[in-house]
C-alpha cells in the first residue's frame, strides 16, 4: 500500500471495524470498549488479512492519550474528592499497593525483573474510568453514596497513575530499563538526583500552569468565545490541549499525558469548561477509539492458548484480588457491605490507564511483550465479565440481607455518615430559559419582576457576561451539549423554557430535560404546525407558535373594535387558543368560526 494512503487506511478501517465490533458488543450487553479492542486485533499482525501500520497507529494513539487525559483533567473535581477523602484516599492507596504487590509477585514468579513487576502490578491496579462511569450510570448509582466513593476512589487512582507516568522514565535505568535524557546526564546509579531533577521540572511546570495558565488559558478561550464562532472556540480548545501537551514535553520534559491533564485541570476552574468539554468530546471519542484500536493491534490472541494459566492468574488478581482488598478496606472503615460490594465490582476491571502504562513500559524496555499480552488479555476479559460481576455482588448482597445475623454484622456505619459530608444540591425549583434573544429576554424580565428564580443558557458569550454583570445567573454553551444542562441544575429545575427557534434543538432539549429530570415541565416555541403537533403528541406542557399567537392578538383587537365586550372578546380568544390544539376545532375555526356570529348579534343588541 502506498505510504500516502496508510494513514487514511488505518483511520478508515479502524473506525469502521470499531463501529461494527462496538455495535456487536453493545448488542451482547458488553461495553463497546470490548468491540474497539477486538477491532484492533482484527487489523493487527497476529490475525490474517489487512495489517495496519503500527507506527502510525501509535501516533494516533498518542493523540488519543492526550485528549483522554485532557478530559480527565476537565472533569477532575477536588470538591468531589474532598467529600469522600476519608475513605477514597486511603482506600485507593492501599488497594493500589495491594494490587501492585500481587501483580509484582506474579511477575517475579515468572522470572521477570523488578521494573517489569512494578509496571505490571501498577497496570493491574487501576480501573477504567470509562467502564466504571458507564456501569454506575446504568445502575443509577452515580449520585449515590456508593457512586461518590467509587468516583473519588478512581480520582485518587488516576492521580497516582499520573505520578507514575512522571516518575517511571526517571526510575527506568535503576529498574533495568532505558530512561530519558535526564537519567543519562544525572549520572549512573544516582537515583535520588535523577528523581530530584524530574520532580523539580514537574514542579516548575505545575507552578507555570497553576499560576500563569489559570489566567492565560481561560482568557484565550474567552476571547475565542466572544467571537461567537463555534469553530474558533472548538479550535481554541483543541489547540490548547494539544499545544500545552506538546509544549510541556518539549520545554519541561514531562509526558504528553501530564501536560494534557494540567491543561484540562486549569480549564476546569473556568465557567467555559462545560462547553469546552462538550466541543472536544466528539474528537476525544474518535481518537480514544483509535487509541483502543491501536492497543488491540498489539494483542496476540495466541497468549490465551499458550499461557492459559498465566491469563487466569492475571484475571484472578483483577477480579478477586482487587475486589477482596476493596471489600476489606471499605469494611475496615465501617461502611456497609453494600457499599463495599459496589466499589469492589466497580474496580474489578482495568482499562485505559493500564494501556498507557503498558505503552510506556514497552518504550522504556521495562515490560516484556508477554506482559503486554497478559495485561491486554486481562483487560478484555475483565471488561467483558464486569456486568456479570455486578450481578454476582448484587446476589451476595441479597443473600446477606436475607440472614439477619449476617446483616447485623456487616451493616455498620462510621462515626460520621457519608451523606452528611457530601453536600447535596439544593432543590431550587427554578426555571431554565434556553436562548435569551427577544423572546427569552422578555420571559426573563417577567420572571425577574416576580422574583422567581431562573437560569439562562445561551451560546452568546458577551450576552452571558452582560447578564452576570446584571446579577442574573447564566451558563455559556449549547444547551444540547453534554454537561451544559447539568451546569444549570436541570435536576432541580421546575420548568425548562425553550426560547430558541430551531426545531431540532428544541426536540433534543425536551428529550434531554426529561431524561435528566422526568418530572420537569416544558414550554417550547415553534414556527410551523407540524412541529407544534409533534410536541403536543409528546406531551409538552405548552407549545406556542409565533404566527398563531400573533393571529390571536390581532383577533382580540379586531373583536373589540367591532363592538364585542372586552371580557367576551378575551374569553373567546383564550378558549380558542386552548381548543385549537385539536385538529377538528382547528378546522372549524379556519372555516369561519360559526360561534362568533351569536356573540356579535348579542353585542349589537346590547
Amino acid at each position: 500500500m502506498p505510504h500516502a494512503t496508510e494513514l487514511i487506511a488505518i483511520i478508515a478501517l479502524g473506525l469502521v471495524l470499531a463501529f461494527i465490533c462496538g455495535m456487536l458488543a453493545q448488542r451482547l450487553r458488553l461495553p463497546p470498549l470490548v468491540g474497539y479492542l477486538l477491532a484492533g486485533v482484527l487489523v493487527g499482525p497476529y490475525t490474517p488479512g489487512f495489517v495496519g501500520n503500527s507506527q502510525l497507529a501509535g501516533q494516533l494513539a498518542e493523540i488519543g492519550v492526550i485528549l483522554l487525559m485532557f478530559g480527565v483533567g476537565l472533569h477532575f473535581s477536588l470538591k468531589d474528592l474532598m467529600a469522600v477523602r476519608t475513605i477514597a484516599l486511603p482506600g485507593a492507596i492501599v488497594q493500589i499497593g495491594a494490587a501492585t504487590a500481587m501483580g509484582g509477585g506474579l511477575a517475579l514468579a515468572w522470572g521477570w525483573g523488578l521494573g517489569a513487576g512494578l509496571v505490571f502490578g501498577l497496570a493491574l491496579s487501576v480501573a477504567s474510568t470509562v467502564v466504571l462511569l458507564r456501569a454506575l450510570e446504568e445502575r443509577r448509582l452515580l449520585d449515590s453514596d456508593k457512586g461518590r466513593i467509587a468516583v473519588g476512589w478512581l480520582i485518587v487512582e488516576d492521580l497516582a497513575m499520573v505520578l507514575a507516568l512522571v516518575l517511571l522514565p526517571a526510575l527506568a535505568p535503576s529498574l533495568g530499563g532505558v530512561g530519558d535524557g535526564v537519567a543519562h546526564h544525572a549520572g549512573d546509579g544516582n537515583i535520588w538526583l535523577t528523581l530530584g531533577l524530574t520532580l523539580a521540572k514537574v514542579a516548575v511546570f505545575a507552578v507555570v500552569m497553576l499560576v500563569g495558565g489559570r489566567r492565560v488559558v481561560p482568557w484565550l478561550l474567552d476571547q475565542a468565545a466572544r467571537t461567537g464562532s463555534r469553530e474558533l472556540f472548538t479550535l481554541a480548545v483543541l489547540a490548547l490541549a494539544l499545544g500545552i501537551a506538546f509544549g510541556s514535553a518539549e520545554l519541561f520534559g514531562v509526558s504528553f499525558a501530564l501536560g494534557a491533564f494540567f491543561a484540562g485541570m486549569v480549564l476546569a476552574e473556568s465557567d467555559l469548561s462545560h462547553q469546552a468539554a462538550a466541543d472536544s468530546l466528539p474528537l476525544q471519542d474518535a481518537f480514544a477509539v483509535l487509541f483502543f484500536v491501536s492497543v488491540g493491534m498489539l494483542f496476540d490472541p495466541g497468549i490465551l492458548v499458550r499461557e492459559p494459566l498465566s491469563v487466569l492468574a492475571v484475571l484472578g488478581v483483577i477480579l478477586v484480588g482487587k475486589s477482596v482488598a476493596a471489600v476489606a478496606i471499605v469494611l475496615a472503615f465501617k461502611h456497609p457491605l453494600g457499599t463495599a460490594l459496589t466499589i469492589a465490582a466497580s474496580l474489578a476491571q482495568i482499562g485505559e490507564f493500564s494501556f498507557i502504562l503498558v505503552s510506556l513500559g514497552l518504550s522504556l524496555k521495562l515490560l516484556p511483550t508477554e506482559g503486554r499480552d497478559l495485561i491486554l488479555g486481562g483487560a478484555i476479559l475483565s471488561i467483558t465479565l464486569n456486568p456479570l460481576f455486578f450481578a454476582l455482588t448484587d446476589w451476595v448482597g441479597r443473600a446477606v440481607a436475607a440472614r439477619p445475623t449476617w446483616a447485623a454484622r456487616f451493616e455498620r456505619r462510621g462515626a460520621a455518615d457519608l451523606a452528611a459530608r457530601v453536600e447535596a444540591p439544593p432543590k431550587r425549583g427554578h426555571a431554565i430559559v434556553v436562548g435569551y434573544g427577544r423572546v427569552g429576554s422578555t420571559i426573563g424580565k417577567a420572571l425577574g419582576a416576580w422574583d422567581l428564580p431562573y437560569i439562562v443558557v445561551d451560546r452568546d458569550r458577551r450576552r452571558v457576561l452582560d447578564l452576570r454583570r446584571d446579577g442574573i445567573e447564566a451558563v455559556f454553551g449549547d444547551a444540547t451539549a453534554p454537561g451544559i444542562l447539568h451546569a444549570a441544575d436541570i435536576e432541580a429545575a421546575r420548568i425548562i423554557i425553550v426560547a430558541t427557534p430551531e426545531p431540532h434543538t428544541a426536540r433534543r432539549l425536551v428529550e434531554l430535560a426529561r431524561e435528566l429530570n422526568p418530572g420537569i415541565d416544558t414550554l417550547v416555541r415553534t414556527h410551523n404546525d407540524a412541529e407544534r403537533r409533534h410536541f403536543e403528541e409528546q406531551g409538552v406542557g405548552l407549545v406556542l407558535m409565533a404566527e398563531r399567537e400573533l393571529a390571536f392578538g390581532m383577533t382580540l383587537y379586531a373583536l373589540r373594535s367591532l363592538g364585542l365586550k372586552e371580557g367576551e372578546a378575551r374569553i373567546f380568544v383564550d378558549s380558542t387558543r386552548v381548543e385549537s390544539r385539536s385538529a377538528p376545532i382547528e378546522a372549524g375555526i379556519e372555516q369561519g368560526v360559526p360561534e362568533l356570529r351569536p356573540h356579535k348579534e348579542e353585542a349589537a343588541e346590547g
